[in-house]
């Protein structure tokens, strides 16, 4: 009997609970690794609500910080919260599977099935495959992203040492999406500089795109199709959350760019009204990143940014919200009933009615708790309703980027946030299946009557 099939034994939890629980027992034992003092610079003393803040932000690779990294935590401190930062970006079960094989342990039903959930899988075969090939996918992904940023970062920095760590910390936080830095101002200071920005892109939609399609891509690359004369074909997901995510940067990049033209990038010439615009698109998808002060932005531009924080990055990966799989299918749901259809076809392919009302629940639920967030953080905290919906779709979207409140908010209102991150990092049905009860037949039922709708 295995680790997984004893804890199942022992705590009689569901397979969504235990997950769940891993991820609790992660934050606190993040908390303490991340409050141990030998990890600060100095005598810094936090409290616990900071340090919880902290680890919650870091395992649910959120980067919404209300301590500064680079003035509390020293070099060793900075290579432990990049531990964490794995943990929480490539997931608790893929590096758990890697340990466990290495030390010669088989992978029972029970662990499959925690697989399965984390990972968003619908089947159990494969599942020890995948994880060890997005395992391989994710840290080849932060190597090249570290070598290609360190090699750079000799220009800016005195040591090769410093270089170094500042390459590695900016790979493994951007292909995490954690958006935490160790400048102490984001990508500010690079504001200027192109290719790290151009790398930092990169590296935040390899780790937003979703596992499943970095493997399909793999796949293809290597030509690992079933029938050699067969041309190969990406999945229904594949194709869905591609287009969705890319078609969410380009809209997000061209209406930030309007919006803006006559207010922060009023004066600044061609090339930096293309960056500036393009890179907060693509951090939204849950980077957390930013080459400027976003609070700089004028209120429709955040309201945009808002709502693309709250879709998030595609299922199956580093980011939060509620996955642009579920935003697709919403779209397709209202043109086709619209249109008078009674089903939806894409890619020539028809969607299955459960996965359309399974989306209509990830939204709607997703709506009801960030709006219950934002009246009660409105209600608690003396900031302005803007700045506050804000933090709210950052921390549900795990994305990181913030208008500078947080270090400022109370301990009720650091709560609701550390609850939000916490939520957008295991997902809504996560969430919701906490709360299921025995999934039991219905043995009766009453006659049918419509109701008014609309």
């Amino acid at each position: 009997m295995n680790i997984f099939s004893r804890l199942f034994k022992i705590t009689h939890l569901s397979t969504i609970r235990l997950i769940v629980l891993f991820y609790l027992l992660t934050v606190l034992g993040s908390t303490m690794l991340l409050g141990m003092p030998f990890f600060h610079y100095g005598e810094m003393d936090l409290s616990f609500i900071d340090l919880l803040f902290t680890a919650v932000s870091a395992v649910s690779v959120t980067g919404l910080t209300v301590v500064s990294t680079a003035d509390t935590f020293n070099t060793a401190g900075k290579i432990a919260l990049t531990v964490v930062l794995q943990f929480g970006g490539i997931g608790i079960m893929t590096l758990g599977t890697f340990i466990w094989i290495i030390l010669g342990k088989k992978i029972g039903l029970r662990g499959r099935q925690l697989i399965q959930i984390d990972q968003n899988r619908t089947t159990l075969s494969g599942l020890v495959r995948l994880m060890l090939k997005i395992l391989k996918i994710i840290i080849t992904i932060e190597l090249i992203g570290t070598i290609v940023l360190s090699t750079y970062f000799l220009s800016y920095f005195d040591t090769w040492q410093e270089a170094l760590l500042q390459g590695f910390f900016g790979a493994v936080s951007a292909t995490t999406n954690a958006g935490f830095d160790i400048t102490g101002s984001s990508l500010i200071p690079f504001a200027g500089d192109y290719f790290v920005q151009f790398v930092n892109i990169i590296l935040l939609i390899l780790g937003a795109i979703g596992f499943p399609v970095l493997i399909e891509v793999q796949e293809l690359l290597r030509g690992q199709q079933s029938d050699i004369n067969q041309k190969y074909s990406f999945s229904l997901f594949s194709k869905l959350t591609t287009v969705t995510f890319f078609a969410l940067i380009i809209v997000g990049w061209l209406l930030i760019f309007v919006l803006e033209r006559n207010a922060f990038l009023a004066d600044k010439i061609w090339h930096e009204k293309i960056f500036y615009s393009l890179f907060q698109s693509v951090t939204t998808r849950s980077g957390g990143l930013a080459t400027m002060d976003v609070g700089e932005f004028t209120s429709p531009t955040l309201v945009l940014i808002c709502v693309l924080m709250f879709i998030g990055a595609s299922p199956s990966s580093v980011g939060g919200g509620i996955r642009t799989t579920s935003f697709a299918i919403m779209l397709l749901s209202i043109f086709n009933y619209a249109k008078g259809n009674t089903s939806i076809k894409v890619f020539g392919r028809e969607l299955d009615h459960d996965d359309v009302i399974r989306s209509f629940i990830v939204i709607t639920t997703a709506a009801m708790l960030c709006l219950t967030a934002i009246i009660s953080l409105n209600y608690l905290e003396p900031f302005s309703l803007i700045s506050i919906a804000f933090e709210v779709c950052s921390a549900f979207g795990t994305t990181g980027l913030s208008m500078g409140i947080t270090p400022d908010l109370s301990t009720p209102g650091k709560c609701i946030i550390i609850f939000l991150m916490f939520v957008g990092r295991i997902g809504i049905f996560s969430f919701l299946f906490l709360m299921r009860g025995r999934v039991t037949k219905d043995i009766y039922h009453y006659p049918k009557e419509k109701v008014i709708i609309g």
